[in-house]
């Protein structure tokens, strides 16, 4: 028995207990409405745990924001090496890349959440985590690196990778309300393939345009 590397082991599972518990808390009740109290009682540990591991709420909330971020930085890796060793052309590449992303968005609800209540929020949390600004510069970067768009400019790459995440979060933030307005509903089974299907094909004319430019030039 080691003492020591059970302690180490039980503390690493209570964080992430606690992480888990904030994130859905934060993302359902938001900031104002969630306590490190109903931290604890959520994650199954004592009310006064989540204090003891991260000190404030703020910083919790900081930590789960992290998280959320690196989950999002890993996954734009994962694609960049995937997409770079298959050799495709930039059309399928780009296809596989809004795929990915909204699968990503699907599994992950709770982070297209907490970034909403961010910005409706007077907080500047987003602001002070380098990690968020890291993680945009890395997608911008990925996207040109796997399009070969290396020498367009870095701003219409990001217009890109903004549109990308515009088209997969809004159906999760108002599917259920915009949505049914103009006839359509997010919770049937054949809707995300369809917005996958109706996105790419969006994104597809903005790449064919860009390289029709550059060959024009």
């Amino acid at each position: 028995m080691h003492p020591t590397k059970d302690k180490e082991r039980n503390a690493a599972r209570s964080r992430e207990l606690i992480l888990d518990a904030a994130e859905r808390l934060f993302a359902e009740s938001g900031y104002e409405g969630t306590s490190l109290s109903d931290v604890g009682r959520v994650a199954g540990l004592s009310r006064a745990t989540p204090g003891y591991f991260f000190g404030s709420k703020a910083e919790l909330h900081r930590a789960v924001l992290e998280r959320c971020f690196e989950a999002v930085r890993q996954a734009v890796r994962e694609g960049r090496e995937r997409a770079l060793a298959s050799r495709q052309s930039p059309e399928v590449i780009l296809a596989g890349a809004v795929s990915d992303y909204f699968d990503f968005v699907a599994a992950r609800p709770n982070f297209v959440k907490l970034i909403q209540r961010e910005a409706l929020s007077d907080r500047r949390t987003l602001e002070g985590l380098p990690l968020s600004l890291a993680t945009g510069q890395e997608m911008i970067a990925a996207l040109a690196l796997e399009l070969g768009l290396e020498d367009e400019d870095p701003i219409e790459v990001a217009h890109l990778a903004f549109s990308l995440i515009a088209l997969s979060w809004f159906p999760h933030l108002q599917g259920p309300t915009l949505g049914r307005v103009i006839g359509l509903d997010s919770t049937t089974p054949t809707f995300r393939e369809q917005r996958k299907r109706h996105a790419t094909e969006l994104l597809l004319g903005w790449l064919a345009a860009r390289r029709g430019q550059a060959s024009a030039r």
